[in-house]
C-alpha cells in the first residue's frame, strides 16, 4: 500500500491512498474517526488529483451536518 497523500478540499482534510485498483479516502477533519469512502475498479488508479478533489466534494455534499455521516 502506498503512503497517503493529504488533500485539503473546501477546508476539509483527507488522506488518500492508492492501493492496487482502489483509492481510499479518509476524512481526517470530520467528526467521525476514520470515516471516508473508497473507489475501486480499473480506472480508479488513473484518477487525477482534480478528479479526486471532485469526488471528495461530492462525498462532502452528501454529509448530514447533524450526524457527520452520509445521508442515506
Amino acid at each position: 500500500m502506498a503512503e497517503p497523500v493529504r488533500f485539503v478540499v473546501d477546508g476539509e482534510e483527507f488522506d488518500v491512498v492508492r492501493d492496487g485498483s482502489s483509492i481510499h479516502h479518509t476524512w481526517l477533519s470530520g467528526p467521525n474517526a476514520s470515516y471516508g469512502f473508497s473507489i475501486g475498479g480499473s480506472s480508479a488508479v488513473a484518477r487525477s488529483d482534480e478528479e479526486i478533489r471532485s469526488e471528495i466534494r461530492a462525498f462532502l455534499s452528501g454529509i448530514n451536518p447533524g450526524t457527520g455521516y452520509r445521508a442515506e
